[in-house]
């Protein structure tokens, strides 16, 4: 079957050379033959890089458009009939003809700019997540990356070092697709990607990387009830040495296990974990040199995990005051942990009976672009409203307001 050539070729020639250079910092090659490849089934699972650029541009992932992945066991046989893979491969690639992305070989010898080119892509999801909280397009963008940075690992020739610094990078972006996976509320695609990240982030041995690993870690496991576990898990995070280095990283540990040891009740430890958390910010050095998964927490965050703690416990007043204090603080460019703010804030006050407050303090939160935990406060928000005053004018107000926003 002989392909087109014409303007859609060539915009999708533009869009896979510009995703592979994103990922790679190197231009994506095409030719007709590779496309011929891909169509007649002679390549059917193109490599790492190659497939993030083709899910980065199509929006679907390499299996959805058609290509199977590689097991051991796979038949060396070709079907004589073609198969639904082979189908929906063509269909996708009879408008790209003459616009073939090449195999991404990784350099033969990996080095410190690589390293650097997969941090600087860290930084940006890092960026959007602070924006727009954790989505299913950061979970694929996520997952693509560590994919590229263990091929870079497998088939490049690196020092110790390198090889280390690889490792700590993959299971960053595996843990940032775990985190992703949690905010959608998918825990066992969550529980995968933290499989992974637990694995890499070992094998990294860098202790910030792991800290933060098996910090989230807690947050999936208190998600789907195993609230003993995520205590470890936060116990397990507080005993690498970062801790014990940065005063920092311990502040941000106390405080999640406040808000764990509040979600189990025990409610005479959390003052405690609230006060260390605070000893150890104030010894902070704040322009120490971290990395950038740790630019969120600071006083303003310190004063919205209390806010969480005293909503989770009842103490709605010193909620209140903690979510005022946090919104103070906050930077702009934190827009989720903003709207998280707002949400509990909203919260604390419909809790002491400030209905009409409380929606016009919910009123605040943009709506357009939210997912992940904003969304799940919201309709918690939505259903306490509904439950305890769902006849006030505030109650339609909110009602309102959602039907404009959708």
């Amino acid at each position: 079957m002989r392909g087109r050539r014409g303007p859609y070729g060539t915009y999708l020639r533009d869009l896979l050379n510009t995703a592979i250079e994103n990922f790679t910092g190197r231009p994506g090659r095409f030719d007709g033959r590779t496309v011929r490849d891909w169509r007649s089934g002679r390549v059917r699972w193109p490599n790492a890089a190659t497939r993030a650029a083709l899910e980065d541009v199509t929006g679907l992932e390499a299996e959805a458009l058609g290509f199977v992945r590689r097991t051991r066991t796979a038949a060396a046989a070709i079907p004589a009939a073609p198969s639904e893979d082979d189908v929906i491969r063509r269909r996708f690639l009879a408008g790209a003809t003459g616009a073939a992305l090449a195999a991404a070989t990784p350099p033969q010898r990996v080095g410190f700019t690589d390293v650097q080119r997969l941090r600087s892509k860290l930084d940006g999801l890092i960026a959007d997540d602070d924006r727009d909280d954790g989505t299913p397009d950061m979970e694929r963008r996520a997952g693509g990356l560590t994919d590229y940075a263990l091929q870079l690992q497998q088939n490049g020739s690196a020092s110790p070092r390198v090889q280390s610094q690889l490792y700590a990078v993959a299971a960053s972006f595996a843990d940032m697709a775990m985190w992703a996976a949690v905010d959608d509320h998918r825990p066992n695609d969550a529980q995968r990607h933290l499989n992974r990240a637990l694995t890499l982030a070992g094998l990294a041995n860098d202790p910030e990387v792991q800290f933060r690993v098996w910090r989230h870690a807690a947050g999936l496991y208190a998600q789907t009830g195993l609230q003993v576990d995520a205590l470890a898990a936060l116990e397990k995070a507080r005993s690498f040495s970062i801790v014990r280095r940065d005063p920092l990283h311990a502040s941000l540990g106390h405080a999640m296990t406040a808000l764990q040891l509040a979600t189990m009740g025990r409610t005479r430890e959390v003052d405690r974990s609230l006060h260390h958390a605070r000893e150890s910010l104030e010894r902070a050095v704040p322009d120490a040199p971290r990395s950038p998964f740790m630019a969120f927490y600071d006083r303003a965050e310190l004063a919205g995990l209390p806010q969480s703690v005293f909503l989770t416990i009842g103490r709605y007043e010193d909620a209140e005051a903690s979510g005022y204090r946090s919104l103070a603080l906050l930077r702009p460019e934190l827009v989720r942990n903003r709207a998280l703010a707002l949400a509990d804030l909203a919260k604390a006050q419909f809790h002491q009976g400030e209905v009409d407050q409380a929606v016009a303090t919910a009123c605040t939160i943009p709506l357009r672009g939210r997912s992940g935990r904003v969304v799940g406060r919201l309709k918690t928000f939505t259903q306490q409203l509904d439950r305890l005053a769902p006849g006030a004018a505030a109650t339609r107000q909110w009602k309102d307001h959602l039907s404009e926003a959708s």
